[in-house]
């Protein structure tokens, strides 16, 4: 019996190590199939448009197909729990909402892990946010914006993808610093919120440079300022919140790619050397600018890991000034 017993545990011990062997020796020779880039989002936002960019220089670089799946649900929350729990082998990952999931983890309980459940890859670019309002109001700065919304207390309402969003954050920051009463309209997308502004629903969002450029440009939409404290490249003529009367307001998501935890060191160290080329291609931050999202210096992945804890801090920060919570 007592050699039964050795027996057992060594016999599982040797099954592990041969596991990890055939896992290292997959590992050397990846990719052998298709990679699938997780975009928790609909089509046509930020997220989605980098995935798709990255995915065809990726699929270049690697020698295999890379697909780009909308996984769509939950505010992003769906999606990344299903990249969370997918086989840590590289062969599927996730266009991360970073600032989205810095958000959560400082409002609710999390069916995962921002910081254990995922290896970051590559920080690759920050976005800010377009504050966009009714064409059809007499509104054409911040400062007719708070009017108005003086003037009418609680008649007004803005929309976000959904509680928690940077969006959201962006609003109820608005709304705390500037003392005016409206209304937070909740949607499934971000481009739901967007449509209902255009259509005179709701009086103003918080939008992706990529869906309210062209809204701005064709006059559907008016640009008040941008989130972020410097002004966006791809329409310099729009000022900051902060140059307008809102002093400190800074608000940029960052989005990130990122395998689940436990992906070999050799496909990390692969796909990180990848992205790290593919972002410092001209053509690249040409493209990124042109939508708004400014490339973010390469970070090899154990420094991404502080960066991101770091990131939690700082939007712990932000929600409590915006006095955001999900009561």
């Amino acid at each position: 019996m007592k050699t039964l017993r050795l027996a057992v545990p060594l016999i599982a011990g040797l099954a592990i190590l041969a596991a990890q062997a055939s896992l290292g020796a997959r590992a050397q020779d990846y990719p052998t199939r298709p990679i699938t880039i997780v975009v928790p989002f609909p089509a046509g936002g930020n997220a989605d448009a980098l995935a798709r960019i990255l995915a065809r220089q990726l699929s270049e670089r690697l020698g295999q197909p890379v697909i780009v799946e909308n996984r769509t649900g939950g505010g992003g929350v769906i999606g990344t729990i299903g990249v969370a729990r997918a086989a840590p082998d590289g062969y599927t990952l996730l266009m991360a909402p970073a600032a989205t999931m810095a958000i959560d983890v400082n409002l609710k309980k999390l069916a995962y892990d921002p910081v254990g459940d995922f290896v970051p890859l590559a920080v690759v670019v920050d976005t800010s946010f377009v504050l966009v309002a009714d064409p059809s109001l007499p509104v054409h700065s911040l400062a007719d914006l708070v009017k108005l919304a003086r003037e009418k207390p609680g008649q007004l309402s803005y929309g976000s993808p959904g509680l928690g969003t940077p969006q959201h954050i962006c609003g109820e920051l608005l709304k705390r610093m500037t003392g005016i009463d409206v209304r937070h309209v909740p949607y499934r997308a971000a481009a739901a919120a967007v449509t209902d502004v255009v259509g005179g629903h709701i009086a103003f969002a918080f939008s992706d440079p990529i869906a309210a450029f062209p809204l701005v440009g064709n006059g559907s939409l008016r640009a008040l300022g941008v989130s972020s404290a410097i002004r966006t490249q791809a329409a310099p003529e729009i000022p900051t919140l902060a140059e307008v009367g809102l002093p400190g307001f800074d608000v940029a998501a960052w989005l990130m790619v990122a395998a689940p935890a436990k992906t070999p060191d050799a496909v990390v160290n692969k796909l990180y050397a990848a992205l790290a080329s593919i972002m410092e291609l001209p053509e690249i931050r040409a493209r990124l600018e042109s939508i708004g999202t400014p490339r973010r210096d390469s970070m090899p992945p154990d420094e991404l890991k502080h960066f991101i804890r770091s990131e939690i801090d700082r939007w712990g920060e932000i929600v409590r000034r915006a006095g955001v919570t999900l009561d």
